[in-house]
């Protein structure tokens, strides 16, 4: 076969179905959810509703967020779809294998890599400040030497504090699904117990005056603080990379992934009426607007306990992306587009041992050295075209009368699917140059691996 012929080969289902069978089924629909709540509630729900309310929606940013959600389902029901399908490990990486061929599902495993990698190292540095700062709280201090990434011109050589968390996570991880499963549910009960409690405490505090004027930037607000607040919803796809691990995905699946999204929009719009209730919008141009509505009104013990709830939201991200991130590189070295032994699953625990400590080397290293405030733009990138391919995808997958599908269907095929795409394709043009071009060299780094060691040792030539 040529060249064209050869990366645009497809894989097979029942090879991905047999190698994925060496993974434990052990996740229920209800450990997706909190998987998923877990990666998409962090630190934003105290911040997002309170700068865009401030800068450019005012109190309709609780439309703001219906429009992102909104946005955002019709991505999530092509991913359940897919997951119902296609109940493997590797989410849009797999998917693009399967529907479109090697060459796609490379790119898309490529832009996975940038997304889930990146977002870890950036939370885990932002855990480590969140940390820091509770401690201090309580008298204690990190030496400055070891507090922050390598910068020596301003005193400081390396974040302890971001690569301890990472390790600490992946030795979690390592010990199982069902272990680390049961730990992250719990966390993700007491994050949302404490979000609960700030509506709670809250809401006697609202004012009805301060919801006035509601559209303070007009309806222009509305649309330009649903594509701010749109980036907060990113991450329920990563309910998907578990696919391998659920029990009947056919239907917890899509259970899963659109639960996920479900929750967290009414949470999401619940804080948004409280905080902007509580005060004016016009204050809440601050770092921590949560923490700051809460001290107007005298309550600073809520206001300490969200800090607790931030560095539960941002653990349970951490844990669904390191999760999401071995997974990943497992599925890829599954298929030699990697080095193999990132393929292979630990006997004992049944979890691919060895992709998880590639991941965590990285991830630590990145947290702990490297200045990640320009990168985390990446993320969104990553996630955005990952969004795009498997929303298209749709339309390639109804036509497979090989792979038969029982389970969630996206509804009002195919203008579901096409609108979705043409949905993220305008989430893209929102992004800047600079992470255009940055995105632009990451991929062209992913290509070269490909073509000089990826096509060499791909398992799809085994392929009849």
């Amino acid at each position: 076969m040529n060249l064209k012929q050869r990366i645009f080969k497809k894989e097979n289902l029942s090879r991905y179905l047999d190698k994925d069978g060496r993974l434990a089924k052990t996740l229920s629909a209800g450990d997706l959810i909190a998987l998923g709540i877990g990666a998409v509630i962090g630190t934003g729900i105290f911040i997002l509703p309170g700068t865009v309310a401030a800068l450019h929606s005012g109190p309709s940013i609780i439309l703001s967020f219906v429009v992102a959600a909104i946005i955002c389902s019709t991505a999530a029901m092509c991913y359940a779809e897919f997951s119902s399908a296609l109940p493997i490990a590797g989410s849009a990486y797999s998917f693009g294998n399967i529907v479109f061929g090697e060459i796609v599902g490379w790119f898309l495993g490529w832009a996975l890599i940038l997304e889930y990698m990146l977002a870890v190292a950036a939370v885990s540095t932002g855990w480590s400040a969140y940390f820091n700062s509770f401690i201090a709280g309580f008298g204690f201090q990190i030496p400055k030497a070891i507090s922050g990434n390598f910068d020596p011109a301003h005193g400081t050589y390396v974040n302890i504090v971001a690569i301890l968390i990472v390790l600490f996570i992946s030795f979690i991880l390592s010990k199982g699904v069902k272990t680390s499963i049961r730990i992250n549910n719990i966390i993700v009960v007491v994050k949302i117990a404490i979000i609960f409690l700030f509506l709670l405490v809250g809401m006697f505090y609202v004012k009805p005056a301060n919801w006035h004027p509601f559209y303070p930037f007009g309806y222009h607000g509305v649309l330009k603080g649903a594509s701010l607040v749109f980036f907060a919803y990113l991450g329920f796809d990563v309910v998907s990379a578990t696919a391998a691990e659920v029990k009947n995905p056919r239907k917890n699946m899509p259970i899963g992934i659109i639960g996920t999204l479900l929750i967290c929009t009414v949470l999401y719009i619940l804080v948004s009426v409280v905080l902007t209730g509580m005060t004016s919008y016009t204050k809440l141009d601050v770092a921590n607007p949560v923490s700051y509505a809460l001290q107007l009104v005298h309550l600073n013990w809520v206001a300490g306990i969200i800090s607790i709830g931030a560095l539960a939201g941002m653990f349970t991200m951490m844990v669904t992306m390191i999760y999401s991130s071995s997974r990943l590189i497992y599925s890829i070295g599954r298929d030699g587009l990697l080095p193999k032994f990132l393929g292979e699953v630990s006997s004992k625990h049944h979890t691919p041992n060895k992709s998880m400590l590639f991941v965590t080397i990285i991830i630590s290293f990145m947290g702990g050295f490297v200045s990640l405030t320009q990168l985390t733009n990446l993320v969104n990138i990553g996630t955005l075209i990952a969004f795009t391919f498997v929303s298209i995808g749709i339309i390639p997958l109804r036509k497979r009368k090989d792979i038969p599908n029982d389970g969630f269907k996206v509804p009002f095929y195919p203008f579901l699917p096409i609108v979705s795409t043409l949905l993220c394709i305008l989430m893209l043009t929102q992004l800047s140059k600079e992470t255009w071009i940055a995105s632009i060299i990451w991929f062209i780094i992913g290509m070269i691996i490909y073509f000089t060691y990826g096509i060499k040792h791909s398992q799809i030539t085994k392929l009849d």
